[in-house]
């Protein structure tokens, strides 16, 4: 992570950008952020009665659905022979399906008379269990569909301590919803023949694929044989051992590859790819990497990089935990549609093609960045999740938390140019399995293993992990068996002393949902915390009661100070009682190493804005853009008021660092009212007090976009933030910032092969059109039509020409609007207004001329359930919107009384 430099207070810029990417996207989700799915709050599970013949009726921790039911545990698997025969031949014609068979070994635990296991969308038209020495009758086969099982009925018990053999044959439907095992069609080398077979089986597909006990805990090892197409290859989790031939019923020649056995694993993590790919290869430490991809993506180098990356973070990762990878391969698929975006089959990682393929045009799309955190994120996943797996879901973020904060410090060994950031996981908002692959489990997982390595240290907390991970290797464990491993670390030192156990800290992050929020009284020393919440729209009989154990990490100017622990709702820190000098201030939670906001009294506000003020990097960047991070969301959640946040940004004249202005600016200029702040007189004393602040860093980037802007390709930063820090200086009319847009556009018009920068395209397409006059329009619009015009060029050329200033012409663009089904309903309806909408500036007057159409609209055309729906959004837009006018009143007050500042 990084060495702190003298004091061990400060981090380099490098470093810095670390420290953001642990906790950068998590810093976006904190109002939406719940639990994770406790397994504290409730009991370990139940004991099972040995007569039991059929599921659980639930599982503690989990969501409620039929289909999460635990299976019972009279049987449990050894090994799997299966048989995998996708029918698909290149050229073919659907319906497509596949057949297969599967013997498991078992060895049951108690006597019973039916056999249990998990098979969904399957038809099973056999099967057949084997004793020692004979055949037991299976009186009945019956497929339970809502709690996708099949149950087989046996005229006499399989007894306990014995070891049976189960045969099932079956067949399906090959899905193309990228479930399960699924096709896809694609193009590759100019023909859109090709069809390729892949399987997703996280969190609970297998099931559709083949009969199996399709829970984490149950493991067992697998011998897989797949039966394709002799023109196509086969890949799963080991590598093949023998490839033979076999004819079908109609004589047909089919290919049959048999892999080896493999490792001891989850039935999640079986693999299966059937596809006619080529690959690039490297050996890292006696194993072989492979990086598959369609082959005109291969003769092309688009894998290349993925393969450069991959071997030196798989050996940073071994070398990290002392833990051999025990696979002799490692193949990574680049799918040409993949809904998981990746997925961390052991020894067959599959990814959606853009998380691995880095083209030459990607170099400041950030493709890179993104690229290798996500293969970091997954080789993460071969120890955490692969070796050792969650005993349930409900402690999914041992796999997803871990692998998300470990993402990081491999990609900062591979690449220690780039700056980094967390992507963002989206939220699957059913109520399912699913929904627990959410960005609470990834990056408050993420957060708190941060904050844990912190307080540990380093050093402590990597001997934990691999205490750990030697202790459950091709097992299971719970996140109780993690805290119990670092509590032995910590017993056997006097380093680190922690206020109370490992598993009470972690429980109070874990087993609750929210966070803190610390209020700091300087002058007291006084800490107090309570959860963050919105107190704008709290009642009376919310009760928010939460306590959490916080680690505090801090300085008294400028000096790093010994860590200090909350451990209750309040408590006096003499340490932090201050002097009457204006010099004397304290910063809690130093380089966002805890997972909680601060709240800060005035007069230590007050010094810190004149810290600021005289030496911004009094201050480390990260903590800087934590402070006002903090205090912008401190003001929308009704702590304190919108002036104190203000008051910080003074500074900002000496602020050299994209990712704290773009803090600034998404608070102050959010994208979706940039129109509406014109219309008020807050605009001229905005655009006065920030584009005085901004020009020193806007002359610093403008510089390398006339001159080097290759300088920028591994300034992740940069190609995150400029397009915004650019789009808001032209917004406010930065004369320089104009200029340079249509420079770069007239360059563009004069030679249609030259490329506009793509992190800053959008802005410089917008006004370049803006300034310009028709001509500039046309262009735009002989571009929009051009048919290699990709449809991210597409949307940045139809928004830059809806910049032109003329009326007609943007006439011309709500006539092509009103061709659309979204807003033909207005066009209809409303002529006149959808003519001359475009000229309009968006003020709040407009906004509820715009609501009355659309309630109008949603009366005309919803269901009454969706009418309420509709009519309840509406109305708290209505009501943020009123909120905003008296805000922006506020903003435009402050900055009256503070231009010349």
């Amino acid at each position: 992570m990084g060495a702190r430099g003298g004091s061990g207070l400060y981090v380099g810029r490098g470093t810095a950008a670390l420290v953001v990417a642990v906790l950068l996207s998590l810093l976006a989700v904190l109002f939406a952020l719940a639990a994770l799915y406790g397994r504290c709050r409730h009991p370990p599970l139940p004991s099972r009665p040995a007569a039991a013949p059929g599921p659980d009726p639930g599982v503690p921790g989990a969501p409620t659905a039929v289909s999460l039911r635990r299976l019972p545990r009279h049987l449990l698997p050894l090994h799997y022979e299966l048989e995998l025969w996708p029918r698909v031949r290149p050229g073919q014609e659907g319906p497509f399906g596949f057949s297969g068979q599967v013997n498991i070994t078992v060895r049951c635990r108690r006597d019973t008379r039916s056999v249990v296991l998990h098979s969904a969308g399957l038809h099973n038209h056999r099967a057949a269990v084997l004793g020692p020495g004979a055949a037991l009758e299976v009186e009945g086969l019956r497929l339970e569909e809502e709690g996708e099982l099949a149950v087989l009925e046996l005229r006499e018990p399989l007894l306990a301590g014995r070891q049976y053999v189960l045969q099932l044959s079956f067949h399906g439907r090959l899905r193309e919803d990228r479930e399960g095992l699924f096709l896809t069609r694609y193009t590759d080398l100019g023909c859109s023949r090709y069809m390729l077979v892949a399987s997703q089986l996280e969190p609970a597909y297998a099931r559709t694929v083949y009969p199996c006990f399709d829970e984490p805990d149950m493991k067992a090892t697998f011998n897989i044989r797949i039966v394709h197409d002799p023109s196509y290859m086969a890949l799963s989790n080991m590598p093949p051992i023998d490839v033979s031939e076999m004819k079908d019923e109609n004589g047909s020649l089919w290919s049959v590859t048999t892999f080896n056995t493999s490792l001891k694993m989850s039935t999640y993590l079986t693999a299966f790819v059937v596809c006619d790919f080529d690959y690039v290869n490297r050996t890292e430490r006696g194993i072989e990497i492979r990086i598959w991809a369609r082959k005109e993506a291969v003769k092309n180098g688009y894998v290349d990089y993925a393969l450069n990356i991959t071997g030196p973070i798989f050996s940073f990762l071994e070398d990290l935990f002392n833990i051999s990878y025990p696979l002799p391969k490692i193949d990574l698929v680049a799918l040409p549609e993949f809904g998981a975006g990746a997925m961390e089959n052991w020894g067959l990682m599959t990814f959606e093609e853009s998380a691995l393929l880095y083209l030459p045009n990607d170099k400041f799309t950030g493709r890179k960045t993104i690229i290798a955190l996500i293969v970091s994120h997954e080789l993460a996943h071969q120890w955490f999740g692969n070796l050792v797996t969650m005993t349930w879901w409900n402690d999914l973020w041992l796999k997803e938390g871990l692998a998300s904060y470990l993402e990081n410090l491999g990609v900062t060994f591979v690449e220690p140019k780039l700056s980094l950031v967390k992507r963002e996981d989206k939220v699957n908002g059913s109520f399912s399995l699913a929904s627990l692959f959410d960005s609470i489990t990834y990056n408050k997982g993420a957060s708190i293993t941060w904050m844990l390595s912190g307080f540990l240290t380093e050093k402590l907390f990597t001997r934990a992990l691999n205490s750990y991970l030697k202790e459950f290797a091709f097992s299971n464990a719970n996140q109780d068996d993690l805290w119990t491993h670092i509590q032995l670390v910590i017993d056997t030192q006097d380093e680190v002393q922690l206020p109370a156990s490992v598993k009470k800290i972690m429980d109070s992050w874990t087993c609750q949902n929210g966070f803190p929020v610390l209020t700091v009284n300087i002058t007291t020393g006084t800490i107090s915390q309570e959860k963050f919440h919105n107190k704008k729209h709290e009642n009376s009989t919310d009760s928010y009661n939460n306590t959490w154990i916080v680690p505090i990490s801090w300085m008294r100017n400028g000096s790093s100070q010994p860590l200090m622990w909350l451990d209750n709702s309040s408590k006096v820190f003499p340490e932090m009682q201050v002097s009457e000098s204006e010099y004397d201030w304290i910063l809690l939670n130093v380089n966002l190493s805890g997972y909680y906001r601060v709240h800060y009294d005035q007069l230590n506000l007050k010094r810190l804005v004149h810290l600021l003020e005289n030496d911004p990097k009094a201050i480390p960047a990260v903590s800087r853009f934590q402070l006002l991070d903090d205090m912008f969301a401190l003001t929308q959640s009704g702590y304190t008021e919108i002036e104190a946040a203000l008051e910080l940004t003074k500074y900002l004249a000496g602020e050299d660092e994209l990712f704290i202005w773009n803090v600034v600016l998404a608070n102050l200029v959010p994208d979706n009212v940039e129109s509406t702040l014109k219309s008020y007189e807050v605009y001229p004393l905005l655009k006065k007090y920030l584009l005085k602040r901004m020009l020193p860093i806007y002359r610093y980037y403008a510089g390398f976009i006339r001159q080097n802007v290759d300088a920028l390709e591994d300034d992740y930063f940069a190609q995150v933030y400029l397009e915004k820090f650019l789009a808001t200086a032209c917004w406010l009319g930065l004369q320089d910032c104009l200029d340079l847009s249509s420079e770069l556009y007239t360059k563009w018009m004069d030679n249609p092969e030259y490329k506009i920068p793509f992190l800053i395209r959008r802005t410089v397409c917008c006004y370049g059109v803006a300034v310009g006059s028709e001509q500039e329009w046309d262009f735009a619009w002989e571009m929009y039509k051009h048919n290699d015009s990709t449809t991210e060029d597409k949307d940045i050329l139809l928004s830059a020409m809806s910049c032109a200033k003329e009326s007609w012409l943007l006439h011309s663009i709500s006539q092509y609007a009103c061709s659309h089904p979204l807003f033909m309903y207005f066009c209809l309806k409303h002529p006149s207004d959808m003519q001359l909408f475009p000229q309009r500036e968006i003020t709040l007057t407009n906004l509820m001329h715009l609501f009355i159409q659309l309630q109008v609209f949603y009366n005309n055309t919803l269901e009454e359930d969706e009418r309420e729906t509709a009519t309840l959004l509406l109305e708290t837009a209505k009501t943020e919107n009123m909120e905003r006018k008296e805000l922006l009143t506020r903003v435009a007050d402050w900055l009256d009384k503070n231009i010349d500042d």
